[in-house]
């Protein structure tokens, strides 16, 4: 069943124009590659100049000033410390763990 399909496919190709009939008729009109719109743009060129200029001099893309990337450091950190101190409270929220509290106090007292 395969071959058939395969050979179907074989005969098809054969009545498909080739791409060499352009080239023997003067008359017919050749298309032109179409321009890309946005790589046509002004910005675009810019862009892609200043790319060009940061990789030859080193520069990656993701290097950052040092002060954004301290800030974004302390972000993180605060986010850190916040989640654990919920983390905390919900702990100590359980009356299980408020009980055990309780009594620890007390045999500390004693």
């Amino acid at each position: 069943m395969y071959s058939e399909i395969q050979r179907e496919r074989a005969d098809i190709g054969g009545l498909m124009a080739r791409p060499e009939y352009r080239e023997w008729n003067p008359e017919l009109i050749k298309p032109k590659k179409l321009l890309n719109p946005v790589k046509a743009s002004r910005s675009h060129q810019e862009l892609h100049r200043e790319l060009l200029m940061n990789h030859r001099r080193g520069l990656g893309v993701d290097s950052k000033p040092e002060l954004q990337r301290v800030l974004e450091h302390r972000r993180r950190n605060q986010l850190i410390k916040k989640k654990k101190e919920e983390l905390e409270a919900k702990r100590l929220q359980c009356p299980f763990e408020q009980e055990l509290l309780r009594r620890q106090q007390r045999l500390n007292q004693v």
